[in-house]
């Protein structure tokens, strides 16, 4: 199946299942003929299309419930019920019951098309083994909450830059036009649901346009201001993993977002809820997604795809019962399984970005 007709079937099945928006529908087909690593970014559909005839060998590795859609753009920040400055995944859009090999070839194969894109420098090779070690060395320590206090300074400074400047962030978002359409009531009693204050909060809605595998979809942001300051909660409809569509009429449905958070080995964000059927979060300058576009030039890119690997494992933790298994399965692979894996993923990836992008052009 070609990658236009595996995009239609999967975006007829989502939208029994949600609403989706035209025009931003529309964007994000641009978005994926743009370059390979956003047309990577918008398609796990396709992922879980190729990845097991690709991957054969790595499908009856120990399931856990896994990130699904990882990728090296998908970690940011948060802060914890005691303020601290957390740093870990930050989308489970996809979370779903995987073999744990998914995660790590999804997120190495992200890394070899982000530097096939000059946003790394790192060599294949060392990128995979970056990742690798990360993720073993956490699964057999029984990972850590990766919190930017006292430790983990390095990963401070190379997270929080200009990009993340307050005045910034806040014209750009409150530039947003006031909604005009009607809001859904189960939408606004899920922001509502997160307000500091319940009763008398002046706020208006907006509209967000933002990410690419969510592109398409609802996404309401309340803004008001608040004892001096602005704040912002988000309301993003949720629809069932698409390893459910991948897998046929006869897979679960059930939505893991809410269960992969709470089971992880982090400090939580008390800000994130499944509410029915939407994600509700708090938005602000130290509490977003960060892109490699904003991460300063002079960086360790080893050590950070290290602990994007222990932030793997981190997650993958969450399943306790897996562990041993896993470590069983990691020790008896050959040297070399993740870059041969990553690289078939890799090239797949780049076939169907040409074929999308020669489409996108004739249209």
């Amino acid at each position: 199946m070609k990658i236009s007709k595996a995009t239609k079937k999967y975006e007829a099945w989502l939208a029994k299942r949600l609403t989706l928006l035209a025009d931003d529908l529309a964007l994000k087909h641009q978005r994926m003929a743009a370059s390979a690593f956003p047309f990577f970014r918008a398609t796990f559909y396709r992922w879980m299309q190729l990845w097991p005839e690709l991957c054969p060998g790595l499908r009856n590795a120990p399931e856990l419930l896994a990130v699904g859609d990882l990728h090296v753009e998908n970690f940011g920040t948060w802060r914890d019920l005691e303020g601290r400055l957390n740093w870990g995944v930050n989308d489970f859009d996809e979370a779903y019951p995987l073999p744990y090999t998914l995660d790590l070839v999804r997120l190495a194969t992200s890394a070899l098309l982000a530097a096939s894109e000059n946003h790394f420098a790192l060599p294949r090779k060392d990128a995979c083994d970056a990742l690798l070690d990360g993720y073993r060395s956490a699964i057999t320590d029984g990972g850590a909450p990766i919190v930017l206090g006292e430790h983990h300074h390095w990963l401070r400074e190379l997270t929080l830059g200009d990009p993340r400047d307050p005045v910034a962030y806040w014209k750009k978002l409150t530039a947003l036009p006031t909604y005009q359409g009607k809001l859904p009531k189960s939408a606004g009693k899920a922001l509502q649901s997160l307000f500091p204050e319940h009763d008398g909060l002046d706020y208006r809605i907006v509209h967000r346009v933002a990410g690419l595998g969510s592109l398409g979809r609802q996404r309401f942001v309340a803004l008001a201001d608040w004892r001096g300051a602005k704040i912002a909660r988000e309301a993003k409809a949720l629809a069932p993993s698409a390893c459910a569509w991948a897998r046929g009429g006869k897979a679960s449905e059930k939505i893991h977002y809410e269960e992969i958070l709470r089971r992880a080995v982090r400090s939580p964000d008390p800000f994130v809820h499944l509410r029915g059927r939407w994600i509700v979060r708090r938005l602000a300058p130290d509490c977003s997604r960060i892109e490699l576009s904003q991460l300063p030039k002079k960086r360790d890119e080893y050590r950070l795809l290290r602990e994007m690997g222990r932030e793997t494992a981190n997650v993958h933790l969450g399943t306790p019962k897996a562990r041993k298994a896993v470590l069983r399965d990691l020790h008896k692979r050959p040297a070399k399984w993740l870059h041969k894996a990553s690289d078939a993923m890799f090239d797949a990836t780049l076939t169907d970005w040409e074929d999308w992008k020669s489409r996108e052009e004739k249209s």
